[in-house]
């Protein structure tokens, strides 16, 4: 009995090994799919951020080329923003100086026609 005992236990086991064989196997594969994936996120990243730069050297790019130019856009998108702000508050204030000077004018009009 103690020998059949063992060999069901053995038996387990050995489905048990095969069991965790097949999913590290599945594992790995996933892993290189994914691996797969980020190259070509990485890649596509590049090719939309700086064309000229992706794929130039043949070599893969790095997250840390892919961060910096995320971090150039950003910076860069940042400056734009505030350029733009900054033409806005030009503008408003081209706009008040222009109806100061049209009131003026029409002050002026109106004390020329008084004054024939």
């Amino acid at each position: 009995q103690a020998e059949e005992e063992l060999k069901a236990a053995w038996s387990q086991q050995a489905r048990q090994l095969r069991e965790m064989e097949s999913r590290e196997r599945l594992l790995r594969s996933d892993m290189q799919q994914a691996g797969e994936q980020l190259e070509s996120f990485k890649t596509r990243v590049m090719q939309v951020c700086s064309p000229s730069a992706a794929g130039s050297t043949g070599k893969p790019v790095t997250e840390q080329q892919v961060i910096e130019k995320i971090r150039q856009i950003s910076d860069e998108n940042k400056q734009s923003h505030e350029r733009e702000k900054s033409l806005q508050r030009e503008l408003s204030s081209r706009l008040a100086k222009e109806r100061e000077v049209s009131a003026n004018i029409k002050v002026f009009k109106n004390s020329l026609q008084k004054l024939q």
